[in-house]
């Protein structure tokens, strides 16, 4: 919005690179990757299955699997370079200054202790507090995502409850120390409709309680439009746009976001609602494996706008207001017009 002071970086992402150790050398995973989250914003990491969300994202938390290594560009937490930061400080700055919310909180959380408990050790192995006052902050962070009857929940073992339950306390535990950042990697799969929405509003609220920075991954376009501040549009593990999540969605700039778009359900936002919504289209190909990654655009075998000079990689340049498009095409006319 014209006029509004754009907080300072929580989080800046320089030109990441992720490679996985193959027989024939390292295969790239993640290429001259780069998005900024301002403190007390959210940025959205959109993209097919495949495109390296989650990958950055484990790259952020130092969590990468055995196999993948971060070799070039940086991650920086609060001006701190996390790519080159030892484990022991990584760990000490997981659950703290940053925290993650995991796809399928069963099989995040810990089976034999009860949910109080795993709230509680995050307080104590962070904040030193002891037992009691441990217990009495699970108890308050229970209570801050909306558990219903929450001391008797504190109690309660991770398979006693019902999904919706089960990700609001992945959401206290990432939150009990007050992170900086927050990473939600796809933070409503496998929930209904309804409760989506219930932990999306959670999310806001306490992102304004906090001012804690959101990092989300998501396939939810809806959800996208309604939670984020920014966008960044990952494919085959680069980013090919990047820019206010209004403006990106409502006149995407690269072919592949437009495509997203036109796979999806009509974004309502303001005068581009009006009207009947299109039937859905399907995006020909698919994402391209490690290892068949060409040297030129990665989207060009699935483009239609794609042409000799698709050959080439394009670089992410500006395109106006704030955003930036790795496509030759970006202020062409054609490009306008298949839109």
């Amino acid at each position: 919005m014209s006029g509004t002071t754009i907080p300072p970086l929580a989080l800046s992402v320089e030109h990441l690179g992720v490679t996985l150790a193959g027989r024939d050398g390292p295969l790239p995973v993640l290429e001259d990757v780069s998005f900024g989250v301002p403190a007390g914003r959210t940025l959205a990491l959109i993209g097919e299955s495949g495109c390296g969300k989650s990958m950055a994202a484990l790259a952020l938390m130092g969590l990468l699997p055995e196999g993948l290594r971060c070799d070039t560009g940086a991650i920086r937490l609060l001006g701190e370079d996390l790519a080159v930061a030892p484990p022991a400080r990584l760990r000490a700055l997981r659950g703290s200054t940053l925290s993650m919310i995991f796809q399928e909180p069963m099989t995040a959380l810990n089976p034999v202790f009860t949910v109080g408990e795993q709230i509680a050790e995050t307080l104590r192995l962070h904040q030193g507090l002891d037992a009691a006052a441990a217990r009495a902050g699970a108890l308050e962070m229970l209570r801050k995502v909306e558990i219903p009857a929450a001391a008797q929940r504190l109690d309660a073992y991770p398979h006693q409850l019902s999904g919706g339950m089960r990700q609001r306390v992945m959401i206290a535990i990432a939150l009990a120390c007050r992170p900086r950042l927050l990473i939600a990697d796809e933070p409503t799969t496998a929930l209904d409709v309804t409760v989506q929405a219930q932990i999306f509003d959670l999310l806001k609220t306490l992102q304004r309680e906090t001012g804690t920075a959101i990092l989300l991954i998501s396939h939810d376009l809806h959800a996208v439009a309604d939670i984020a501040d920014e966008v960044a549009v990952l494919y085959a593990g680069t980013c090919v746009e990047t820019g206010p999540a209004s403006r990106v969605l409502a006149a995407p700039e690269h072919p592949y976001t437009r495509a997203l778009l036109a796979c999806s359900p009509r974004l309502r936002l303001g005068a581009a609602a009006a009207g009947p919504a299109p039937d859905l289209l399907e995006v020909p190909g698919m994402v391209p494996p490690l290892g068949q990654r060409g040297p030129g655009c990665r989207f060009a075998p699935r483009c239609e706008l794609a042409g000799a000079d698709c050959n080439h990689p394009p670089p992410l340049r500006p395109a106006g207001a704030g955003r930036a498009a790795a496509c030759w095409r970006v202020g062409d006319t054609t490009l306008e017009a298949v839109a």
